[in-house]
């Protein structure tokens, strides 16, 4: 079974059940929750007791599952002071998710770029970069650990997780059943032909599989620009029977769209699913 989320953060409103309940009006069972939408910092250096609750209260009023909650910061950052204000914030975050009712918080692996941490730099390829990474897991792996939670990376173009092969590579590396991987189809690739876009996403799921908790669902206009699912040309039913083919059965969450075009993709991503011959 899988079933359909949204970033939380697509919706105006500072308060849990204005978010939430946005989102179940939009279509989606679930949500990737931001701690912007309780009014605070997304990574907050302080997250009250009541804060966790209210998101719990929410989710159960709305009948809108907490998939799981950003938890994106600077992993390989070149300042390690700022790193560690990263790791902090993340063990600010990891206390309060069983109470929120979140199981997974979703990272940035991150880049040597001081400004931002979605953008690219050369430096992303080196050994240095590698050990920060390697070093920033371990802390963010044992959080995890303490707090029961599981922790999800993404392959992304601009990150020193760049690739199902680097994704594959720190899993065998860390080795820890709390370490997970969130895939986007739309990460793998900027502009390419629909061939290869298949065998992109078919050999990622191949070799990530067991390991995939969550999918994404944005989309790639032409020009490689970010666009909402379904007005691009991402091959969202090969994504979903890739995901079938190995067995996962978890949320697959849209973002990369506004909250006018919410319904809209939710009727085409579940109709992606129908398609398929995915329960839902």
């Amino acid at each position: 079974m899988m079933y359909l989320g949204i970033f939380a953060k697509t919706f105006d409103g500072v308060t849990p059940r204005a978010n939430l309940a946005a989102a179940a009006g939009a279509g989606y069972a679930a949500v990737q929750y931001n701690m912007a939408c309780s009014g605070l910092a997304s990574m907050p250096d302080l997250i009250s007791v009541e804060n966790a609750l209210d998101v719990a209260a929410a989710a159960k009023a709305c009948n809108v599952q907490i998939a799981a909650v950003s938890g994106t910061y600077n992993m390989i950052h070149p300042n390690k002071a700022v790193r560690e204000k990263g790791h902090a914030r993340l063990a600010v975050l990891a206390a309060h998710c069983k109470a929120m009712g979140a199981p997974l918080i979703t990272l940035c692996t991150g880049t040597r770029d001081p400004d931002d941490q979605w953008r690219a730099h050369p430096e992303n390829a080196t050994s240095d970069a590698w050990r920060d990474l390697r070093r920033s897991m371990e802390i963010a792996v044992e959080i995890a650990e303490r707090w029961d939670i599981l922790l999800g990376i993404e392959p992304e173009l601009a990150n020193v997780i760049n690739s199902a092969a680097n994704a594959d590579r720190l899993l065998q590396e860390v080795k820890s059943q709390r370490l997970k991987i969130v895939l986007d189809p739309a990460n793998l690739f900027e502009r390419t032909t629909l061939t290869e876009q298949r065998r992109l996403v078919s050999a990622a799921v191949d070799l990530l599989g067991e390991h995939i908790v969550m999918g994404h669902a944005k989309d790639r206009a032409g020009d490689g620009s970010v666009a909402a699912a379904g007005k691009g040309v991402v091959d969202f039913a090969h994504f979903v029977a890739c995901l079938k083919a190995v067995g996962f059965a978890g949320p697959l969450v849209t973002h990369g769209l506004s909250a006018a075009e919410a319904p809209g993709v939710a009727m085409f991503l579940r109709s992606t699913l129908i398609s398929v011959g995915v329960d839902i």
